[in-house]
């Protein structure tokens, strides 16, 4: 097992669920921590709100961008190509699994019930999109892992 999917094991097994994953993964890759953050991201899990809708590994790795390059202050603007990394992004996520709402990317699914075979098929999207904002962020010239 390589060291992302390690770690998104271990995220994973303490209860962490898809968009928080992408947030717990940067702020571990800045080795810095935002718990207010991690909070707010699972709303956006299962589909936003458990409605099964947009899927979370989709709008956390869009968070993940906006960390980088959205306006945060009300004396600032988004960066220039905040829109055309967030586009790159979402053109590759529908590209890649062919969907971007988790009932067409897992099916319907109870996520309260026994059957998480799911979660597979979700790590496997949060890893390959954990790398895609990665590349993203680099090919725009960001230094990943340092947005101070």
């Amino acid at each position: 097992m390589d060291e992302l999917s390690l770690r998104l094991f271990k995220l994973s097994s303490a209860g962490f669920c898809c968009a928080q994953i992408m947030y717990k993964l940067a702020l571990e890759d800045e080795e810095s921590q935002n718990d207010d953050l991690v909070r707010a991201a699972q709303g956006l899990c299962r589909g936003i709100a458990d409605t099964q809708q947009t899927c979370g590994v989709l709008s956390g790795g869009i968070g993940v961008l906006g960390l980088y390059a959205a306006k945060a202050k009300e004396d600032e603007s988004a960066k220039e190509d905040f829109a055309q990394m967030v586009q790159e992004f979402h053109t590759w996520f529908r590209k890649e699994f062919g969907a971007t709402t988790c009932v067409e990317l897992i099916g319907v699914t109870d996520f309260k019930g026994s059957d998480t075979s799911y979660k597979l098929k979700c790590a496997d999207m949060i890893k390959q999109a954990y790398v895609k904002v990665y590349e993203i962020v680099l090919a725009h010239g960001y230094e990943y892992g340092n947005r101070g």
